[in-house]
């Protein structure tokens, strides 16, 4: 089992900047890839990072590279996604989740989750 809990989410106006931290129960944290997703109202669950267990390679998606950038601290079991250059259709629900084995981009594949933290973005 593990938990995941996120922080770090806020209202900003676009252009600025925020930076969202998930921690993580387990000791065993440094063998999960880690992902953050995000959900607007009445859209799917989206991909948006991804950082692997193993030799800390991190894929993107393409409407946020460039801009975001998600880093581990196995040490501390947490991971840190900074969110620059905010744009207004960054607005959602930002997930984190813990991936063992599986394709790092959809969500069904991780298996673990945090509560979700808000990110508003005004124009």
């Amino acid at each position: 089992q593990v938990q995941l809990v996120e922080s770090g989410g806020g209202l900003v106006q676009a252009g600025g900047s925020l930076r969202l931290s998930c921690a993580a129960s387990r000791r065993t944290f440094s063998r999960y890839t880690m992902g953050w997703f995000r959900q607007a109202p009445g859209k799917e669950r989206d991909f948006v990072a991804t950082i692997t267990w193993n030799e800390g390679h991190v894929y993107y998606a393409d409407s946020v590279q460039g801009r975001f950038t998600l880093s581990r601290d196995n040490a501390k079991n947490t991971v840190y996604l900074q969110m620059n250059s905010l744009k207004p259709e960054d607005t959602a629900v930002y997930y984190c989740a813990a991936l063992l084995s599986g394709t790092y981009y959809r969500a069904t594949e991780y298996g673990y989750w945090g509560q979700g933290t808000q990110v508003t973005v005004s124009s």
